[in-house]
């Protein structure tokens, strides 16, 4: 038979095994394979770590996350220092993850390829993206801090090599866990300014730590994001970061990023006197074609005299042929004068034959209106003492003076008798 006391609650027993285990199982290193990633919206990470025979859940709260540069991924060997410990909720066995290194190669540089690859998966390195570098800067834009060797350098060289253009400082720390915040403050400080026509972007050499900053994606798409070209110079030569890529042209060392932004004048005098040389030759070329050309044109002046007799000449073959025009047009318009009189008297004569056909038509019809020509016929006309037509017997009263027109004469009467028909 059991006895009482030594029956534990789940609960208890859980416990008893949780405080075993956290105090007998160090903390230790474990490697394997990151397997069933979970990253809920707490930011917190949840995985299992396999290998071939077996494997065990963990746990990597966001806290602990704080030096973890690269993003886990399912499949990744890494390696782990953690606490085990036991999950009473649902009694699982289960690691408290402190650190995470990727297994063969360290954080940072994982962290690198990481970004690398998917930056240049973006277009961000890609050729056509890259802007020119002006052959002849005014103004150069230097983002670097003050108190370091670089700028002294930069400034060196343009003195040297180019001290037409001008140089602006854009002073930013370089280095530490927010200089990437810093230097973009400075980047877009210049890029606004509109005032420079080439930016440098640099910084002496150091470790892959102390480089971090440029190799941090916010920095990285701000400098993709720049209107102004900008040359890197970031560590010494054998020091690559993302920035390197990203920006329009890598330069090895600060100097050799001065030297990329600026030509030569030693090549610019050269080059100067080569156009001299090649404009004195282009006057004396030109010079030489308008001399030949003035003497040929010499050899072409006639004497004025000689000039004279020959516009003379045409002078007189012009006027004869002037006069010959002039009596031409005289005898086309004399010929065309007399036929046009010829027309205009035939047509003169048949107007008038026609007005005087067309006067006599008009005068036999009025003879045949006219009044007069009734009288001839027999009839006579009545008017009353006061001129009137009398065209009516009612018109007529009785003791009435009328005066009858015949046709060749006038009655007058007194009416004695009226009688209507």
């Amino acid at each position: 038979m059991f006895n009482l006391d030594e029956i534990y609650s789940v609960s208890n027993f859980l416990k008893l095994c949780k405080n075993t285990i956290e105090k007998n199982v160090p903390s230790c290193w474990i490697q394997g394979e990151i397997s069933n990633l979970s990253r809920p919206s707490s930011g917190h990470w949840y995985f299992s770590l396999k290998d071939t025979s077996g494997q065990i859940r963990c746990a990597f709260f966001r806290l602990n996350q704080r030096k973890i540069q690269f993003t886990p991924e399912n499949g990744m060997s890494v390696v782990i220092r953690g606490a085990v410990t036991l999950y009473e909720q649902r009694g699982d066995f289960q690691l408290i993850v402190q650190e995470m290194e990727p297994a063969g190669i360290g954080n940072l540089q994982l962290a690198f390829d990481q970004l690398k690859n998917k930056l240049r998966s973006e277009g961000l390195f890609d050729i056509e993206n890259k802007k020119n570098i002006p052959i002849s800067p005014k103004t150069i834009g230097v983002i670097s801090s003050s108190n370091g060797a670089v700028i002294q350098d930069i400034i060196k060289v343009l003195k040297l090599r180019y001290p037409f253009a001008d140089i602006l400082l854009f002073d930013t720390i370089v280095q530490g866990d927010q200089a990437h915040i810093k230097i973009i403050k400075a980047l877009q400080a210049a890029d606004n300014s509109k005032r420079c026509d080439v930016l440098i972007l640099a910084r002496g050499g150091g470790s892959m730590e102390d480089l971090w900053a440029f190799n941090e994606e916010e920095l990285v798409r701000a400098i993709f994001s720049c209107s102004t070209p900008i040359i890197s110079s970031i560590g010494h030569e054998t020091d690559t970061t993302i920035a390197d890529f990203v920006s329009d042209l890598r330069a090895p060392t600060p100097s050799a990023a001065a030297v990329s932004a600026t030509p030569d004048r030693q090549v610019i005098i050269y080059q100067l006197s080569k156009l001299i040389n090649q404009l004195k030759g282009f006057i004396e070329q030109s010079i030489e074609k308008k001399r030949l050309s003035l003497n040929l044109l010499q050899l072409r002046i006639i004497d004025p005299s000689q000039q004279l007799q020959i516009n003379a000449q045409k002078l007189d073959e012009y006027e004869l042929r002037l006069f010959r025009i002039i009596n031409l047009l005289i005898e086309q318009s004399q010929s065309k004068l007399k036929q046009l009189f010829i027309e205009l008297n035939n047509n003169s004569k048949n107007l008038i034959k026609n007005h005087l056909d067309d006067l006599s038509n008009k005068a036999n019809l009025l003879n045949l209106l006219s009044p007069l020509n009734t009288l001839s016929r027999g009839y006579s006309i009545s008017h009353n003492e006061k001129g009137g037509v009398i065209v009516s017997i009612k018109k007529i009263n009785k003791g009435d003076i009328i005066v009858s027109q015949f046709n060749d004469g006038k009655v007058t009467s007194k009416v004695t008798n009226k009688e209507d028909n």
